[in-house]
């Protein structure tokens, strides 16, 4: 659905710089800007899942603070190649999930 509506806004964009005269090159242009802002959007969203992951870390017992800080690298580390656009979606709501719950245990624990 939203790729059906990008799609349309795209087409849209690009018959109207065919009316005001512009040319392809102009489009690809914008479409090249449109998925630089995608990829920044999506890159943004990761280092904020790192920087949420370590904040909540910081509320672990001191003896496995260390640990789950190098469990929360490593893990960022192994998909740091990773360009495919939606791997890093899954990866991005695996990640939120795994901190959801991670949050929920140390809660329960009484690590505030």
């Amino acid at each position: 659905m939203l790729k059906d509506g990008i799609t349309r806004v795209l087409s849209i964009v690009y018959l109207s710089m065919l009316k005001d005269g512009r040319q392809l090159g102009d489009f690809n242009s914008s479409l090249t800007r449109f998925t630089f802002l995608q990829d920044f959007l999506l890159r943004a969203r990761v280092l904020r899942l790192y920087r949420q992951a370590l904040r909540i870390s910081g509320r672990a017992p001191s003896s496995a603070r260390a640990e789950l800080r190098q469990t929360i690298r490593q893990e960022m580390e192994n998909n740091r190649n990773c360009n495919d656009k939606q791997r890093i979606r899954f990866l991005i709501s695996e990640g939120l999930d795994r901190l959801n719950r991670l949050d929920e245990m140390l809660d329960m624990q009484g690590h505030r």
